[in-house]
Order: C-alpha cells, then sequence, then structure tokens
C-alpha cells in the first residue's frame, strides 16, 4: 500500500501512526532521539534549536540580517537586480536541525517528513502573507529527467501539503523547467542567476491569468530561481508571485 506522507487524512493515519510506533518506534530524523510528540519525527528539542527567520530582515526577499537596522531594510541583491516575486518569506535558517531534515527529505526519499516540514511551512505563510489575496499555489519544478531518478520533487510535495492546508487549488503543471542547470552550490550570486536564465517556462492557461500565485520551495539562497520562475509567471499574466519556503540559506 502507498501512503501519502502528506495525506489530510488524520483519523486514519493518526491509527495507522499508533500502529507503526508499537511496531517500529520512532526517533527524532534530527538527532536519534525518541520524540515526546507521537504524531511527528522532530524531537522538541531540535524544534527549539530551529533559528526561526525574524526581524530584521529585507522587506521584499526576507533574507535575516544580522545585528540591528532600521525598521525598513532593503538588502544589497534587491537594490542591484530585477526583483519579479511581490515578497518571499522562509520559516527558518537553513541550519542543524533543520538542514538535516531537509536533506533527508530532498536527498534520501525520507518523504516522511513532509507533514513535519509544512508545519513549519504553513506558520510561515500565516504569519507573513496576506492569506486572503492568494488565489492558488504552485511549486518549483524539476527537471523531468532529475524527476525521474528522484522519483518525486520535494518542493512538490510541499505545496500539495499547503494547499490542502489553506484550502487553495494547487497549481499542478503551472511551470516546466526545460533544460537542466545543475546544482546552485557553490556558485555566487550572478552565477546563480546565470545558471537558471530562461530554465522554466509558464504553462498557458487562464489558472495564471490575473491570480494571485503562492509559489513554494523548500531552500531560499539568493532567491535566483525563485525570482526566474516569478518572472515567467508574470510573463504569463499572473498579477502576483509570492515565495514562501522552508529555509533561508
Amino acid at each position: 500500500m502507498t501512503i501519502d506522507p502528506c495525506s489530510g487524512h488524520h483519523t486514519r493515519m493518526g491509527a495507522l501512526n499508533g500502529m507503526l510506533d508499537i511496531l517500529f518506534p520512532r526517533v527524532c530524523a534530527a538527532c536519534g532521539v525518541e520524540p515526546a510528540a507521537r504524531t511527528g519525527h522532530v524531537c522538541w528539542d531540535c524544534l527549539a534549536a530551529m533559528r526561526v527567520v525574524q526581524h530584521p530582515f529585507c522587506e521584499l526577499c526576507g533574507d535575516p540580517v544580522d545585528g540591528t537596522t532600521a525598521r525598513r531594510h532593503v538588502c544589497s541583491l534587491c537594490l542591484r537586480n530585477t526583483i519579479y516575486f511581490d515578497l518571499a518569506r522562509s520559516a527558518a535558517r537553513y541550519r542543524d536541525s533543520l538542514r538535516v531534515l531537509l536533506q533527508a527529505f530532498k536527498f534520501n526519499k525520507a518523504t516522511w517528513l513532509c507533514s513535519d516540514l509544512v508545519h513549519l511551512l504553513e506558520a510561515c505563510v500565516r504569519s507573513h502573507f496576506p492569506l486572503a489575496h492568494i488565489d492558488c499555489i504552485a511549486f518549483v519544478p524539476l527537471f523531468p529527467p532529475r524527476e525521474r531518478e528522484r522519483n518525486y520533487n520535494q518542493a512538490r510535495l510541499l505545496a500539495r501539503a499547503l494547499a490542502r492546508r489553506l484550502d487553495r487549488p494547487l497549481l499542478h503543471r503551472a511551470l516546466l523547467r526545460v533544460r537542466a542547470t545543475g546544482t546552485q552550490v557553490g556558485l555566487n550570486a550572478g552565477q546563480r542567476r546565470h545558471n537558471v536564465r530562461e530554465a522554466f517556462v509558464a504553462r498557458s492557461g487562464n489558472w495564471i491569468q490575473s491570480r494571485a500565485i503562492l509559489l513554494v520551495d523548500d531552500i531560499m539562497t539568493t532567491g535566483a530561481t525563485v525570482n526566474e520562475c516569478a518572472r515567467v509567471l508574470k510573463q504569463a499574466g499572473a498579477a502576483k508571485v509570492y515565495v514562501a519556503t522552508v529555509a533561508r540559506g
């Protein structure tokens, strides 16, 4: 039987999780300690250790600022470059326990962590975005051969779970990645922008026209990928593009 790790059927999943906990006692996916909460895969200590993104941060892209700054701050990357998304926010810093969880989720097929990660994502969205003005949810796509190799897209799983929680339609095919871009790790901001330039196309359809779209991804570093996605969505007629990620690099 295939189990959707982001399913909204809480009662059935709760009973199943209880049976699995008896047969296979669960441990925290970040530190290996048995979690006190029976509904998740992360212990309270690891949750408490996550560095939630909070003020001060860039008013546009949400990049955290160390120390203090003026009440309204826009980072140098946003000032120097054309930004196509209207607002971007992330739940927590890509550090420590969250880094371990996302690497397992993204690279080691730990899709059962989706429910834990989407808790963070939902809290971020409800805290920072005009929820009443969000029409639908999209996600950053993988290049098709890469997705077939991995057998899933972590951004799609997060977006699907978030759409259910927010009661918004999910645009399964709003964006398509049309070429392989390689890893962004190790590239500076300019190289990242060049790497993803024209790597995405927006599929035509009335579901994009004049809509406010929430674009979901797992991690945001310089914002080059989500900004390129926002550019093509805006060209296709989107009125607004908001960006939400679990982590900020």
